[in-house]
């Protein structure tokens, strides 16, 4: 009878765990003594055909009788931690931190996301919560090539350059992930695979027809910084087709390039809904046929819409084996085993991150530090920086003190957002006194009697601050608007809001001072206020500081230093149709016509003098070449410059007219100078041919320093110096 007893008390016991998930170190996977190849393999052996196609959606369900927690893989964390409920630091939209160029600055900030990702980890997991937007698998970072400023989420990437693209994005990576050598801190990923930008309204069904060219020269070479230079943990496949296969089933992309190329042993997530994008591609036939093909190439999750569930059918039908699964299913794990999420808590380094980092003052000093690097002054007939003993100032615009538009999109909430109207406010002194009208909405026109009793109510002020610009309501992924000049989330043109460019004439024919601060997630077609406003900056969506940073700027208290990170264009004119994704014209690389304001411009309140750029070494195919140049503050404050280096070949058919290869920020008291050096490798001195094969060319590259990209007035005005380097040998092929 005690026998008895014991071996029910035994039994329930058992149960109890096994229905709790809290299986006792009973497998080999449960061990943190064995490799991750072990424990995975062993893991995975012990599932049923079910069990694994389950853990292939994104909205994983745990597996009690072997101790598996739930998990979902959705999360984001595009410029801080993303739609979570916790209060979180919220940095410049990705498009703003691009201005920056700052890629040391990217990489701390990847850090303290990621920190504030592992503290609300942990702490959701102590309450149980496995839900969305709680995981440490981020898909981010966007590195998508901003082709078109009509894209309406272009403000998520880091803009139309390869080179500055990749080497931020390397660096977001970086940081993100941590630097331990057996766990990660995060999981990030390379989206979107590939040539996706846009249009919004089809990006669920159109098919991509690029040259290899193309492909290899813009649209491929971040994603292969990322993977191959960076250790990406994952990558995500678009929603759109190329050369008539779905990208998340596509041969070239996902087997040939991913795979084999690049080596890449990561997981590979759909968009959300892209494997359902395949019967609308009108490529397979029905789900089963559309899942199984998708794990054949590669696609290891299945985000949205739970398609993989027909997996099952598919093994039954023949098209796809369970080993094959497996091969898709220990990507997954070995994905969460790097994350530590099976390890005792004092095997993980990163597994004691504290509440308490969320929004800590260091995040938020990198916050605002980010947010000041980000503006753009784009021009200034010595107005800025104001003075802070002003009479009256009138704030006014759409988005003078609006606490959402400085968010951008795929963002999380701040216990506190500094709008503009509120920085100024605390900027200048009590004698001070500070007007504020909304005065009109981004796109609606207004009341002509309400804007003329405006204008009466401004007159004799000493400066009008007017912020405007777009806004991520009006601009974004897929969006239900359709308003003059948007649709869909995409821009039907560039130019600013017409009752915008109205209200700055009406000011201007009424002689007042006026002073155009934009908040964009892209290039807008200002030539109206280019010309007869005084001073423009450019804010971006500059995250929670973005008031503090304006201000700051505004008023002489940080001398701005950003760049653009993208071409500001004169008028659609200028732009090939947006559904066309040839590069011809496009981006600065390829553009034949005279920007607005080019690539990699950006203004300072002191001046700066470059030397001719001198080749140290290098002059043979195959070698690296190695640059030195001297930079020197020339003017009466100090600053930072960002100091951009460009090479142009001479003579190759189909080569960019300029194309960015080395950047890098520095500090200089007025007066000061410094010599920087560069290193051009033989990859970036490369180019592909028309087969995609990726070879450096002999023969006379001209090498371009300064502070913006080499324009004709640039070249003529010496605010660019360029100086001619010799390539000899024979044609090297790097692919």
């Amino acid at each position: 009878m005690k026998n008895q007893i014991f071996y029910c008390v035994l039994f329930v016991l058992w149960g109890f765990c096994a229905h709790t998930g809290k299986a006792q170190n009973t497998f080999p996977f449960q061990n943190p003594d064995l490799s991750f190849e072990k424990r995975v393999d062993d893991l995975v052996s012990r599932l049923t055909l079910e069990e694994k196609i389950s853990q292939m959606l994104n909205k994983a369900p745990a597996i009690e009788r072997l101790g598996i927690p739930a998990y979902d893989w959705w999360n984001e964390c595009l410029h801080g931690v993303g739609r979570t409920p916790y209060k979180v630091t919220v940095f410049p939209q990705a498009i703003g931190m691009a201005a920056t160029w700052d890629d040391a600055l990217f990489q701390q900030v990847a850090s303290s996301i990621a920190d504030e990702g592992r503290a609300i980890y942990h702490d959701a997991i102590s309450k149980g919560v496995h839900e969305i937007y709680h995981g440490l698998t981020y898909w981010t970072p966007n590195i998508n090539i901003f082709r078109d400023p009509r894209w309406g989420r272009g403000q998520e990437t880091y803009g139309e350059d390869p080179y500055l693209t990749g080497t931020l994005g390397k660096a977001f990576v970086n940081g993100l992930q941590g630097d331990d050598p057996k766990y990660l801190k995060a999981s990030a990923c390379a989206k979107h695979y590939a040539v996706h930008s846009g249009p919004e309204i089809s990006r669920h069904f159109f098919n991509t027809e690029v040259s290899m060219y193309d492909l290899w020269d813009t649209y491929l070479p971040a994603f292969r910084d990322l993977v191959v230079d960076a250790k990406v943990s994952s990558v995500m496949c678009a929603y759109n087709a190329l050369a008539g296969q779905p990208c998340c089933g596509n041969d070239l992309l996902m087997q040939d390039i991913l795979r084999k190329q690049w080596k890449f042993t990561g997981y590979v997530t759909s968009d959300c809904g892209a494997i359902d994008d395949f019967l609308k591609h009108k490529t397979h036939a029905d789900a089963a046929h559309a899942s199984a093909d998708a794990v054949l190439h590669g696609t290891d999750l299945e985000c949205g819409q739970n398609i993989y569930v027909k997996l099952v059918d598919a093994v039954k039908q023949g098209l796809i084996t369970e080993a094959q699964i497996d091969e898709s299913v220990k990507r997954l794990f070995m994905t969460r085993f790097r994350l530590g999420l099976f390890d005792p808590a004092d095997r993980v380094k990163y597994a004691d991150t504290p509440l308490s980092v969320l929004e800590c003052d260091e995040h938020k000093a990198l916050a605002l530090k980010m947010s000041r690097e980000s503006v753009v002054l784009l021009k200034n007939d010595n107005v800025l920086p104001l003075r802070k003993n002003l009479k009256k100032i009138a704030v006014i615009g759409p988005n003078a003190d609006d606490s959402t538009v400085v968010l951008g999109n795929y963002n999380g909430f701040p216990s506190k957002v500094i709008t503009p109207l509120e920085a100024i406010r605390s900027k200048v002194g009590k004698r001070t006194q500070v007007i504020y009208d909304r005065a009109i909405d981004c796109v609606k026109p207004s009341d002509e009697k309400t804007l003329n009793a405006l204008i009466e109510r401004l007159k004799g002020v000493d400066q009008v601050i007017f912020v405007g610009g777009i806004s991520p309501r009006l601009e974004g992924e897929e969006l239900p608007i359709s308003v003059d000049g948007f649709r869909g989330g995409d821009r039907t043109t560039i130019a600013l809001p017409e009752v915008q460019t109205e209200l700055m004439k009406k000011m201007k024919e009424a002689g007042l001072p006026v002073i155009f601060v934009m908040m964009t997630g892209s290039a807008l077609g200002i030539e109206w206020e280019s010309q007869n406003i005084p001073a423009i900056l450019n804010a971006w969506y500059g995250g929670q500081f973005a008031g503090q940073a304006i201000a700051d700027v505004l008023f002489g208290d940080y001398n701005p230093s950003g760049k653009l990170p993208v071409t500001f264009y004169r008028s659609d004119s200028d732009l090939p149709p947006f559904g066309a994704f040839s590069m011809a014209n496009r981006t600065y690389r390829y553009f034949k016509g005279e920007a607005l304001y080019p690539f990699g411009f950006g203004l300072s309140y002191t001046m700066f003098d470059y030397s001719v750029p001198q080749v140290v070494s290098g002059g043979k195919v195959g070698e690296p070449i190695k640059v030195s140049v001297k930079v020197k503050n020339i003017g009466k404050k100090n600053g930072d410059e960002v100091v951009q280096l460009y090479l142009s070949h001479e003579g190759v058919e189909k080569a960019p007219i300029t194309a960015l290869k080395g950047f890098k920020r520095v500090y200089l008291k007025a007066g000061e100078e410094k010599t920087l050096s560069f290193e051009i490798s033989p990859r970036d001195m490369s180019l592909p041919d028309d087969n995609g094969i990726i070879t450096v060319f002999p023969g006379k590259k001209t090498i371009y320093a300064g502070g913006m990209s080499p324009t004709s007035e640039a070249k003529s005005k010496g605010l660019v110096k360029s100086s001619v380097c010799q390539i000899t040998g024979d044609a090297y092929v790097i692919r």
